[in-house]
């Protein structure tokens, strides 16, 4: 297989904006912050659990040469999203970008999973997204335009099986893309993306079976599950003027392994 390049961003491509990114501690969300601080953003980086990682993630976007925070807060609380918004305008005074990232993958047979499971799942995936985008949108506004992406999956094109709660969430955030769009249109324009299959730490348990890591494998014509990196250059690009003629739409990012539409 060729080596894969790793391309650059522009420094001003985002020069002057300041985004937020849940669930930025580690995975999609902190390759995507690394991004943001590559192409001159401001940060405020958002975890539940892990200061230390959300730390190394600011000391990363800072040698950058831009400005980065962490806050920790569940984004499936109204209060606690609101917190998210306050801390970055107090720090930045303004928001310009907004990663829905934060998400859980966790899931059981329809007839045996508790209504525990089914209401975290939905509530971390999909009401974040919601609260999220109530504390941020009026700030958002203020700025001569802004854009918001939703980290959806494909699972919320095609479902997935034992893991109903999760694709419903994901189903969910794009409905809820496309509202949004026709809603905040022209001024903030709202994106989300579909990744399949990723090189996460929330995927790597299932993964300890080797014969269905291949299986998956074999089913991506490209041959390789996405690396985070791949993810967030498409949320980058998602966030930039690059599409600034783009709204309502779903990036899917699959390597091929699903043609949806």
């Amino acid at each position: 297989m060729a080596e894969r390049s790793n391309p650059a961003l522009p420094s001003n491509l985002f020069e002057g904006k300041t985004a937020i990114i849940t669930g930025a501690s580690r995975g999609v969300g902190r390759a995507t912050a690394l991004r943001l601080a590559e192409g001159g953003a401001n940060v405020v980086i958002n975890y539940l659990k892990s200061e230390e990682d959300a730390l190394d993630v600011v000391r990363l976007c800072q040698n950058k040469g831009v400005e980065a925070i962490a806050v920790q807060a569940d984004v499936s609380d109204m209060v606690e999203a609101q917190k998210i918004a306050r801390q970055a305008l107090e720090r930045f005074g303004r928001i310009d970008l907004l990663v829905c990232n934060a998400g859980i993958w966790e899931g059981a047979p329809s007839e045996d999973m508790t209504e525990e499971v089914w209401n975290k799942v939905l509530n971390t995936n999909l009401k974040s997204a919601w609260a999220m985008t109530k504390a941020c949108v009026p700030a958002i506004k203020k700025q001569a335009s802004g854009a918001i992406v939703m980290v959806s999956s494909t699972a919320g094109q095609r479902g997935e099986a034992n893991y109903s709660n999760y694709a419903a969430s994901k189903g969910g955030q794009i409905s809820f893309t496309k509202a949004l769009a026709s809603e905040l249109c022209p001024k903030i324009r709202v994106n989300a993306v579909a990744p399949g299959w990723i090189e996460t730490a929330m995927v790597r348990p299932v993964f300890e079976d080797e014969d269905y890591k291949q299986s998956v494998l074999n089913s991506i014509p490209l041959n390789r599950m996405a690396a985070t990196d791949d993810i967030a250059l498409a949320i980058c690009f998602l966030l930039s003027d690059w599409s600034r003629h783009i709204t309502g739409e779903v990036l899917n990012i699959n390597g091929g392994a699903v043609l949806c539409g």
